[in-house]
């Protein structure tokens, strides 16, 4: 396998990256997780330095994994790492009723982060069969300054583009934990609060997508928006397909080309998921640093500000 991932199981289809190891569907959290070869702990060891032949303590732990006593990264003594049981514990009671089912899990960037997704068995049809299901995706890193990430998110079949929402105040998507405290996943449960409204308020913001229908300098000043050719400076006062940065004209260059683009074409949605389809898919320098880059990295960001500036432009069309 490439750098990125270290390892990885799934269930169902091969994973567009074409990454992991094939499992059946109906697997338990714990079984998924030593499928995933993820079923190791980690140890918290005192830190020192060597000088002038003593060891001196750092005032810091160093978090090692028990498997094969590799340091993944250096801690606080106010540090509580989340163990890897515990993240897929978390699924248990959803699993076991039905609710869900595993379906990838795995670890990136040597063991540092660590993450399960499950499938809500959930989904809905927009446009005459553009099918997109729910999940919930829980991050655990073992990474200072890293925090832990449960989230929902939609994926969209026909491409299997990772989706996302645009961001508001009415209701909570996701929760992040740092690991000054223990871990509280009834917290987390209760903070999260019904799955099933929160995918019904992304089908109706997908919906809205595809009832507006974009124009050509509209699209353009939108890519423009979510691919700026610059970081903190002015842009030039005229934008045009000329002008706009290299990852907005790609994605320019696969609305009509990208999978499921036939489904409400010349739509907010099909330009939303013309920037989800260049993420995921073609951003990065491979597989397993795009699936990285979608979860914890600028990609995932991304996407939420491509969701944000359709709906923007969308309500002026």
């Amino acid at each position: 396998m490439s750098h990125e991932v270290e390892t990885m199981a799934y269930a169902g289809e091969l994973p567009w990256h074409g990454l992991g190891v094939k499992v059946h569907n109906d697997l338990s959290p714990q079984q998924m997780m030593q499928k995933a070869g993820v079923d190791w702990e980690v140890h918290e060891v005192e830190s020192y330095v060597e000088f002038k032949g003593d060891y001196l303590p750092t005032g810091q732990k160093s978090l090692i994994r028990e498997t094969d006593g590799k340091i993944l990264t250096n801690v606080g003594k106010d540090w509580h790492p989340c163990q890897n049981e515990t993240a897929f514990e978390f699924f248990n009671e959803y699993v076991l009723a039905g609710d869900m089912e595993m379906h990838t899990a795995g670890s990136l960037k040597d063991g540092q982060y660590v993450w399960a997704l499950a499938k809500v068995k959930e989904s809905f049809d927009l446009f005459g069969g553009d099918q997109v299901d729910s999940y919930m995706l829980f991050s655990n890193p073992h990474v200072y300054g890293k925090s832990i990430d449960v989230r929902f998110t939609p994926i969209r079949v026909v491409c299997n583009n990772t989706l996302t929402f645009a961001l508001d105040t009415a209701s909570q998507r996701a929760v992040k934990v740092g690991h000054r405290a223990a871990f509280d996943p009834n917290m987390v449960k209760e903070q999260l609060g019904i799955a099933h409204e929160k995918f019904a308020k992304y089908k109706e913001m997908a919906e809205f997508l595809g009832s507006k229908r974009v124009t050509a300098d509209s699209l353009i000043q939108y890519y423009n928006e979510v691919f700026p050719l610059t970081s903190g400076k002015d842009q030039q006062s005229e934008v045009t397909l000329d002008t706009i940065s290299r990852q907005a004209k790609n994605a320019y260059d696969v609305i009509e080309s990208q999978p499921g683009a036939q489904y409400a074409e010349g739509s907010w949605w099909q330009a939303f998921n013309s920037v989800t389809f260049v993420t995921d898919h073609v951003q990065g320098r491979n597989a397993d640093n795009r699936l990285h880059s979608q979860w914890y990295g600028y990609n995932q960001l991304r996407k939420v500000k491509a969701a944000e500036k359709a709906v923007e432009f969308a309500l002026a069309a």
